[in-house]
């Protein structure tokens, strides 16, 4: 095979002979979404997808056209992530990636990280091999808001009730249709509005609460339709018993009439799954990168 630099060194970038061929790789993203209009890339406007194409063209040497990148959940503007799963796809293989690891995170803005990048199986798909997200939705329930907080939880100054929002929760898990929970989307690709809950927990860590849930696919601002209707449960405005009474409306205007949506700041995708065998790696590929760590063998400082 024949070496190509592509801003790499010469040893850790091969070209296939045949032209055909193309690799797919996996990365693992956190961010902090404050400042993008959501992960899906706009021509005008800053994005996510848009940040990490611009990185990956200068690293490959790629056109955006050809890396064909895909995000596992199209998150909305404000919103952010601890584990956001992408893929892309080059004509090349690498020997090792972590060169390419710290040359991306070198390029990228400070507000995004690529954790991890592995070498993927021709059949993984980052948005389509998807088993389940777990979402995390933080409220600051105090009078006076934290401001190291004030960017990632939704500040509520009434007292919440987290008894009667935890008895909400239960009407939440399973299979249902969630359309009274999503609000409508332009080029939706969803085929079906039903979708199964797994699990939905409030946790309580002083004036912090986490909601958090866990399912098979989501709908557009879906997440942040239920901890709507939340609040509204945990101030005694309604009572647990709404939810089912909505979720059989299918009609989001239902929904409209006792809740707003609950901003984007306040939400962070924790992680995406999928099955085993999707995340096998592919025979004769490079190790998983997890980053490279530094150390310094001997101080050069005079001592004092």
């Amino acid at each position: 095979m024949a070496s190509v630099s592509l801003g790499l060194p010469l040893a850790s970038v091969h070209l296939d002979e045949t032209h055909n061929q193309t690799y797919k790789w996996r990365l693992v993203l956190s961010y902090d979404g404050t400042r993008f209009s959501g992960w899906q890339y706009q021509p005008s406007t800053p994005t996510l997808q848009g940040s990490l194409e611009q990185a990956l063209t200068r690293v490959t040497k790629l056109e955006r056209k050809d890396l064909c990148v895909v995000g596992a959940s199209r998150t909305d503007t404000g919103v952010h992530a601890l584990g956001q799963v992408a893929h892309f796809v080059t004509p090349f293989n690498y020997e090792q990636l972590q060169d390419m690891h710290a040359a991306l995170n070198g390029l990228l803005p400070p507000d995004i990280r690529v954790k991890e990048i592995s070498p993927a199986v021709p059949e993984f798909h980052a948005r389509f091999s998807v088993t389940g997200k777990i979402y995390r939705y933080t409220i600051y329930n105090d009078t006076v808001m934290d401001p190291f907080h004030r960017l990632y939880a939704y500040h509520n100054l009434s007292k919440l009730n987290t008894c009667v929002m935890k008895e909400a929760t239960k009407y939440f898990v399973g299979k249902h249709d969630f359309s009274a929970f999503a609000n409508a989307q332009r080029n939706d690709r969803i085929v079906s509005t039903v979708k199964s809950i797994f699990r939905m927990d409030i946790i309580e860590k002083g004036p912090i609460l986490h909601v958090e849930v866990e399912g098979s696919g989501f709908l557009y601002r879906q997440v942040r339709n239920m901890v709507a209707l939340l609040l509204q449960i945990g101030k005694e405005a309604i009572p647990p018993e709404i939810v089912p009474k909505i979720l059989a409306t299918c009609d989001r205007k239902e929904l409209a009439k006792v809740a707003l949506v609950a901003p984007s700041h306040g939400l962070c995708l924790v992680q995406v799954k999928y099955n085993d065998e999707h995340l096998r790696l592919p025979e004769d590929a490079p190790a998983t990168s997890f980053g490279r760590h530094h150390s310094i063998s001997k101080c050069k400082l005079q001592y004092y």
